[in-house]
Formats: C-alpha cells, structure tokens, sequence
C-alpha cells in the first residue's frame, strides 16, 4: 500500500479535556452531548451484505454505471446534486432520463438541485438564467415527466446551498460528493476527482427517497425549475425561513437492526446548522473515538474549530492521521498567473495559507510521522474529495466539504459505514491507494509556496483582509 500502512494499535487513546470557559450555552451543551456518545456502534444501522457495496474506481465508471442505471430504472429515479449544468456532461445525464421516461411513463423521476445555483451562471461569466434555462427548454421540447426542483435552504446563496448527495435508482443507492457536468463526469479531457460508492439496499433508498418525497418535494418553499411559473425568490422568503426550520430537525427515519456474519451496517445521517447536527456530531465522535489511525479527506483545506481540536487531541494521543488534500493547483477556483485574475482566484491560496499554518504548529507530528499530509495533482485536474475513513472499523461517505461552511450554513449528509468484521477493508485500502498514487507527501510547512511569492493581486487581497482582521470572517464563509 502506498504512503500508508496498519499501524499497530496504541491504548489509552482518550484524553480527557477541560471544558472551555466564557463559551456560549449553545456550544457547551453540544460538546456535552458529543461526550455523552458511549460507541459509534450505538447508532442504529441498516444491514447490508458486504457484497451489495461496491467502490467505482473513478470518474468514467461513475458516469457508466449512472447511464447504466437510469437507461434499467423500473420504479424510482430520485438525483439529489448541488447543480445538473448546461453543458455536455449534464444535456448527457438530462437526455437519458427523458429516454427512460419514454420507455416507461410510469417512472418516478424526480431531480433536485439548489434553487440559487441553478438559476445563475458560472462564478467569473457573464450572467445568465444559469441552468434552469436548460431545464426549460427541454421540458418544452421533449414534455413532462421529468420534474426538476429547486431546493432553496436559505434566502441567499452565500449563505447556504442545498448540499445534499445521492442517486436513489430503484433499490439501489450511488453516492458521491460529485456533481452533474462534463469535470465530474470525465466528459472530455479533464476531470474532477471526487469518490463514488455504489449501495444495493432498498431500506436504505427508501430512508433517503422519504426524505426527497416527502420533506423536499412537498415544501412550499421547493419549486420545479423546468416551468416557466417558477416564483422570484422574494415571493417566498418566509417559507424559506419555515423550511429551513424543518430541516433542521429531520432525520432519515428507518428501523435499526443487529449486523449480522457478512454484513456491514449504513446510518445514513442528515445535518443543518450548528445546533443538534447529526452529521456534525458523527464527524467529530469518529475522530474522537480512532484508536490508530484517521484518514481525512477534504478539497478546501480550512477544517471547523470542533474537528481541528478533536485532531490535535488524537495526534497528542499518538493515533497517526493521514490528510488527503488537493493541491492548490487541483483546487476547482486556481487560475494559473498567465491568466487575467479574478478575486475568486484568490481562494486556493487562502486554502493553502490555512494548511501552513496548520502545518507549522504541527511540525513535530510531520516529523515523528503522527501527522501525513498528501498533495494531490495530476496534470490540470482537480480534486473533490471528502470523507474519513477510521482504524479499518468504520467510513464515512458525504458530500461534507468538512469546513466551516459546511457545518455552519449548508444542507449536507452522509452515510456512515459500520464494518466490525472488517470485510470491507481491502476495498477501502485499494481506493486509498488509487487516491494517493498522485500526491506527494509534504515533508515540511517550508515545502509550501510562500505567500510573497503568490501573484501580487492575491498579495493584497491577503494584506487587505488581514490589515481589517476580515480573514477570520472570511474563513468562516468558505
């Protein structure tokens, strides 16, 4: 395996900690219900046999086996994706679920995307009626059955988009943090590396279908985007206000049963905002509870306060942590210095400013090799990632950037994977290794481009937020 190996397990791994003084209530009281968790394994799971979970090796057989799926759909066709964009890649996914409605008009097919992403264009671009002006002129041009809705989580985009992952297709669940485009779906020469899982288990596409059914689908807040009847965001900011009240406290609902000799178990998890976040929780009670080691994957390098200090409290204990993180060149936002800037281009290298300093006050971890962090670049691909994997016991698919926008602001979920008899470890280990076959370990902060060697427009950006102490507020909103 590379750049990784089984380390052996270290006791007395927990660390106990004094609580922080002068926080709010809010926070005290969360950080109390994450130590109240005896075992992750106290969750309720839905079985599934080990061998109805399949690891897609890369963007083509994503874009293969989705066709595939759609082209053999009989009941159900449910997408959840933050976008389904106006180009190839997406005209490609759109066309085929029209075919598959021709072919069986009694198929439910149903998209939902985030309602302010859909109808703008590309940050950079001339502005435009973004994406839902496709969706209308094929629901013109080809008719009905294939609703597309948007999904608005909060009254502006900038604070919060409909995150949601998941293609519930029948009986059978694929999940990825993946969009629908040409990047993602390797459509041409480049792609964007993401990680793609598919499910055989209709009580676990039944849990998540409910969900879009019926909490989603149902709200007066969510709208088709392919009618020309669409409201002005304006017109419905109060049951905005009301659904993102309700997302807050849903759940995926399903009954819990014991694991039994060749199965692993899945809780799919739901998480919105700050207060009583599922999925949040879940995140920082895997670390907290690794015994040897933490693989963390993340695109945007600017982990939330609970994560950062549940990591450091790992590294103290001696679990070895494995980072997994695009290179800034990889980042979707890099704009190469022969290119005319634009202030968008400047995060990358906000991103990497974060992971120095991380770095540097960790050093002596790289050093003792506690703490691996893996650059990933391949040629001019980007890089999409996320999730955890922990000692060879469990996993966690999401599409959670695992940042503070994402556990702040945005509508996420995940699936966590309970494997107690380990049957699904030689899968995990072989998609580790297909991830890190192009990154580099770094040896050192030092090895990172220094920030007065970065393009001047990115200088003075920097010199500014940091000069009106707006750097902190702004890493708060990536």
């Amino acid at each position: 395996m590379t750049g990784i190996g089984i380390i052996p397990r270290v006791e007395n791994d927990q660390i106990q900690q004094n609580k922080p003084k002068g926080l709010p209530a809010i926070w005290r009281n969360w950080r109390e219900k994450t130590r109240s968790w005896k075992s992750l394994d106290s969750l309720p799971a839905i079985p599934v046999m080990a061998e109805n979970f399949e690891t897609l090796d890369g963007p083509c057989a994503y874009r293969e086996t989705l066709l595939a799926m759609i082209a053999g759909a009989r009941h159900r066709i449910l997408l959840a994706a933050l976008y389904l964009q106006d180009d190839d890649g997406g005209r490609e996914v759109l066309e085929a679920l029209y075919a598959a409605r021709a072919v069986r008009p009694e198929l439910e097919i149903a998209v939902f995307v985030d309602w302010h992403r859909a109808q703008r264009g590309l940050i950079g671009k001339a502005k435009s009626a973004g994406n839902a002006a496709m969706y209308r002129e094929m629901a013109q041009r080809l008719g009905s059955g294939v609703d597309i809705y948007g999904v608005p989580v909060q009254r502006r985009e900038l604070m919060g988009v409909m995150h949601l992952k998941g293609f519930i297709i029948d009986d059978a669940v694929l999940y990825s943090g993946a969009s629908l485009n040409d990047v993602y779906l390797h459509r041409h020469q480049r792609y964007r590396l993401d990680r793609y899982h598919l499910i055989r288990s209709r009580r676990l596409a039944d849990s998540m279908a409910v969900v879009l059914d019926r909490t989603l689908r149902h709200s007066a807040a969510v709208h088709p985007l392919n009618t020309p009847s669409a409201p002005k965001t304006s017109e419905i900011r109060a049951n905005i206000i009301r659904f993102r009240r309700e997302l807050a406290h849903t759940r995926y609902r399903f009954a819990g049963e014991r694991i039994r000799q060749g199965e692993i178990g899945i809780t799919p998890l739901f998480g919105l905002g700050i207060r009583d976040n599922q999925l949040n929780r879940t995140v920082v009670e895997l670390i907290r509870q690794a015994e040897t080691r933490i693989v963390l994957f993340t695109p945007y390098f600017n982990l939330p306060g609970p994560v950062r200090r549940v990591v450091d409290a790992r590294l103290r204990a001696g679990c070895h942590i494995t980072i997994v993180l695009g290179d800034k060149t990889a980042n979707d936002f890099y704009i190469p210095p022969d290119e005319p800037f634009k202030t968008i281009g400047a995060l990358p290298y906000l991103y990497e400013a974060n992971l120095r300093r991380f770095c540097k006050a960790r050093q002596r971890f790289i050093d003792n090799g506690w703490l691996n962090v893996h650059l990933w670049r391949h040629e001019d691909n980007t890089f999409h990632l996320k999730g955890l994997l922990i000692d060879d016991r469990y996993a966690l698919l999401t599409g959670n950037n695992i940042n503070p926008r994402a556990w702040r602001l945005d509508l996420e979920n995940g699936l966590l994977i309970h494997d107690p008899q380990k049957l699904l470890l030689e899968k995990h280990l072989a998609e580790l290794d297909r991830i890190l076959t192009h990154t580099q370990r770094l040896a050192s902060h030092e090895a990172l481009e220094p920030a007065e060697s970065y393009p001047h427009p990115v200088q003075r950006l920097m010199r500014r937020l940091a000069r009106t102490r707006m750097d902190r507020l702004v890493n708060h909103m990536l």
